[in-house]
């Protein structure tokens, strides 16, 4: 006989999925709607991605649950950054309804442990688990449900303090890129602007971004050398810290 899962009420996950498709930064929301008794929708709004842990999970293993439940990916790499766990989190008038509705306590603390993932959007294919899902720029997103504005705000804070410290931003990247696309890809995530000059005397310090002896292929304008990431030559020099912003 098959054991019922049991949701604990009052521990969830929420896990800020970003996106980058070398234009913008987005995140991956959820739309949530509450309709009525009469099938009348009271309201509709967006969430991030989470739900509540089942007690016999780890928060690890819940947070990959509720990405696949969510999106349809797995294997998708996710970094815990912060516990949310205010009095006030879910104080706001349409969070008590939607709680209400499900039969839980509004008035009860929940807990809520915060991840983050970074995606390339042209490398994913989302899936319809039973809600709408979209990615939305960062910058375009208003109001979002519970607290998960600051939860997104604090995601980004800890996404940009991880691609000064590790080399997250060549996952975005294909195998063979110019610099010229690794400095958007920080430009973009940092929200700043470097001097092309100065950011190549930065990465040169880089011992594990390997120069091939290839150039970009079809292009209109002049070719630019392609280069490689090393994961190798990276673990071996992981010491040495690179910060853009200085």
């Amino acid at each position: 006989m098959t054991q019922m899962r049991v949701l604990n009420n009052y521990i969830s996950v929420d896990c800020v999925i970003f996106g980058f498709d070398f234009d913008k930064l987005n995140v991956l929301v959820v739309e949530r709607t509450l309709t009525n008794d009469d099938g009348v929708v009271d309201f509709s709004d967006l969430t991030l991605t989470g739900n509540h842990i089942f007690e016999e999970e780890t928060i690890v293993e819940a947070a990959d649950r509720i990405l696949f439940d969510l999106t349809g990916l797995a294997d998708i790499y996710l970094e815990q950054f912060k516990t949310f766990a205010s009095p006030d989190r879910l104080k706001k008038e349409n969070d008590r309804k939607w709680l209400l509705h499900d039969g839980r306590d509004p008035d009860k603390r929940i807990v809520s442990i915060g991840f983050f993932a970074l995606l390339a959007t042209q490398k994913v294919t989302l899936e319809w688990k039973g809600r709408n899902i979209k990615w939305l720029p960062v910058d375009e997103v208003k109001s979002l449900a519970f607290d998960h504005n600051l939860i997104l705000e604090e995601a980004l804070k800890a996404l940009r303090s991880k691609l000064l410290h590790e080399p997250i931003g060549f996952e975005l990247l294909p195998d063979k890129f110019t610099l010229s696309q690794l400095q958007k890809v920080y430009e973009i995530i940092l929200d700043t602007t470097f001097d092309k000059r100065n950011f190549r005397k930065k990465v040169a310090r880089m011992k594990y971004l390997i120069p091939l002896n290839e150039k970009q292929q079809g292009v209109a304008h002049k070719p630019a050398q392609l280069y490689l990431f090393s994961r190798e030559v990276y673990e071996k020099t992981r010491k040495e810290i690179l910060n853009f912003l200085v």
